[in-house]
């Protein structure tokens, strides 16, 4: 994970042969970075899995700062671009949100939610029991109700939705 950036600061800390890096380390052997730790969360989560996830009670400018710090190019991008998406959002006035109710049972609940993208977010759940007896299990169900941004067209151009978005409508459609 931390070696995911080659030329970031974690990585020449800790990855490589010899580190590059001199760093205090306490009693156990942890290095000690003087850093505040509320804003390393999502540095790591991005070095986990390569996406930016923010929450909301953090500033995105916190961040961008410890991107910049521990030298994780990408993310200073991806992090930079957010914000400048949103300094738009703001200048172009209220948000419309589009809403989608999805029905599904209770094995599918997981993998619907975790393969969420494309701006499409969780909003609620919804449980409606169970209509389906397989064997001697009755498969609970739900209503999953998610929510992306309304946002079809940027200066006059409509944008079409990405394959993900088009199979989460499929899969909506379908329910």
């Amino acid at each position: 994970t931390l070696c995911r950036e080659p030329k970031s600061f974690l990585c020449r800390l800790c990855c490589q042969d010899g580190p590059e890096l001199g760093s205090d380390k306490d009693e156990t052997g942890a290095y000690l970075i003087d850093r505040d730790p509320t804003y390393f969360g999502p540095i790591l989560n991005y070095l986990r899995h390569g996406k930016l996830i923010i929450n909301k009670e953090l500033a995105e400018e916190g961040v961008l700062e410890e991107a910049e710090f521990y030298n994780i190019a990408s993310l200073v991008r991806l992090v930079k671009e957010r914000i400048r998406d949103n300094e738009n959002r703001t200048s172009q006035g209220p948000v419309k949100h589009v809403y989608r109710v999805l029905q599904c049972q209770e094995e599918e609940l997981t993998q619907m939610v975790s393969t969420m993208s494309d701006g499409w977010k969780f909003e609620q759940l919804i449980s409606i029991g169970s209509s389906y007896n397989y064997g001697n299990e009755d498969q609970a169900e739900f209503l999953c109700v998610v929510s992306r941004e309304l946002n079809n067209s940027t200066n006059g151009i409509v944008k079409e939705p990405s394959e993900k978005a088009k199979i989460l409508q499929e899969r909506g459609s379908r329910m």
